[in-house]
């Protein structure tokens, strides 16, 4: 089974939320983070309505992600596990951080929503980012999952008296026995039987 292309973004669009909230917090101007924020209109006091700098463009990219997020919780809820394997061997391994740490590195050297050709190739390379994990079967490694309590793992299956050996996916905690399971790309989504 391949995830399908619009799934596959939603949840690598939704692995970025954090960032979209980093990006969010830099857009508020250095000179409003000692202004004392409204409560009222027309209080008489030295006070601002506006905190951010782009207000649209940052509350936007915050509200996609978060978006994508919830979605991908919901679709990863949807995927059916169709059929029975037996685990043999599971070890937890840490998810590979790497592909998506790029994007909060490039956030902390100055990207900015006032600049149209910084965000230009930002979302040039987000792009790439995309098709490089889409391509190569890592979509469902997000780091972001571990906060929905999924979990990665090395595995080694059974599977109708075959051995084979992967990555998988379980909410919550895998130990050795019968499992239902599905195959994503080149990842085993597990469950409880």
């Amino acid at each position: 089974m391949q995830f399908r292309l619009l799934p596959a973004f939603i949840l690598f669009l939704g692995s970025y939320f954090p960032l979209a909230l980093i990006l969010l917090v830099q857009d508020i101007p250095n000179r409003l983070w000692n202004d004392r924020l409204c409560v009222l209109p027309h209080q008489g006091e030295s006070c601002t309505f506006a905190i951010f700098a782009h207000p649209t463009a940052a509350l936007s990219a915050a509200a996609l992600s978060l978006t994508a997020l919830l979605l991908s919780r919901y679709l990863l809820s949807k995927v059916r596990l169709r059929f029975h394997a037996t685990v043999v061997d599971a070890k937890a391994v840490p998810s590979d951080l790497i592909s998506y740490v790029f994007p909060y590195i490039v956030s902390f050297m100055g990207i900015n929503y006032g600049s149209p050709s910084q965000l230009a190739g930002f979302a040039i390379f987000i792009i790439f980012m995309f098709i490089m994990t889409y391509k190569s079967g890592l979509i469902v490694m997000n780091p972001l999952l571990i906060t929905f309590g999924w979990h990665i793992y090395d595995v080694t299956l059974e599977i109708d008296g075959k051995k084979m050996t992967g990555r998988a996916l379980k909410r919550g905690r895998l130990v050795p026995g019968m499992q239902r399971m599905e195959r994503v790309q080149d990842v085993f989504f597990l469950g409880d039987t």
